[in-house]
């Protein structure tokens, strides 16, 4: 007899096949991000009261880690999310915040992506931050790799565009890392990442 798991993972495939293949017609090769044209970008704050802050604001003292969130539902993101988080008391030590951006707000769905990204999260809603990270394919082996350790999530939300980390100095240091995701749930290396937030240390010292 068929069990229910089965059936789910053999729908979960056929689903993840068919976004796979309609991407495949949306690929493109985006230009390198240009910091000019990222901190100038219109963030709105998260939670209580909605504040709008351009984006230069969140690195131009310390430098920052910014998670370029594909959509806060999704089981790979969350994942990414937490191992991200990880590393918080590193950075902390550094002095170099730990943020998010998405976007869209849909209401519990960031409420359910905060337990598992520890820094504050922006709404990214003219999608500035998204615009050098293109479109790319799904990984099946990824979405499972993530379900096997424990995460879980939804379909909820625009998810064609992808999304990445940046890791950006303080004042004119610029851009220090640019991982934009190839395929969904291609991680960001962390050694990368906290190798690269030493940098901006440095530069605040001088």
């Amino acid at each position: 007899m068929v069990s229910v798991t089965s059936v789910l993972k053999a729908v979960t495939l056929f689903v993840a096949e068919l976004i796979s293949s309609i991407t495949d017609w949306f690929q493109s090769e985006p230009g390198w991000a240009k910091l000019e044209e990222l901190e100038e970008t219109e963030l709105k704050t998260t939670g209580g009261v909605h504040e709008r802050h351009t984006a230069k604001t969140l690195w131009d003292k310390t430098g920052a880690v910014v998670m370029v969130v594909r959509r806060p539902g999704c089981i790979l993101c969350r994942e990414e999310a937490a191992e991200l988080s990880s590393l918080k008391s590193q950075l902390q030590d550094l002095g170099v915040p730990l943020f998010a951006v998405v976007k869209e707000n849909l209401g519990k769905e960031l409420d359910f992506f905060k337990k598992y990204f520890s820094g504050r999260v922006y709404v990214d809603q003219m999608v500035g931050l998204y615009i050098f990270l293109g479109f790319r394919e799904l990984s099946n082996m990824n979405i499972w790799r993530a379900y096997r350790r424990g995460f879980s999530g939804n379909l909820r939300g625009e998810g064609l565009v992808l999304g990445g980390v940046f890791v950006i100095g303080p004042g004119d240091q610029g851009i220090l890392l640019e991982h934009r995701e190839k395929e969904f749930g291609d991680k960001v290396n962390l050694l990368a990442v906290l190798r690269t937030a030493r940098k901006t240390k440095d530069h605040v010292a001088r």
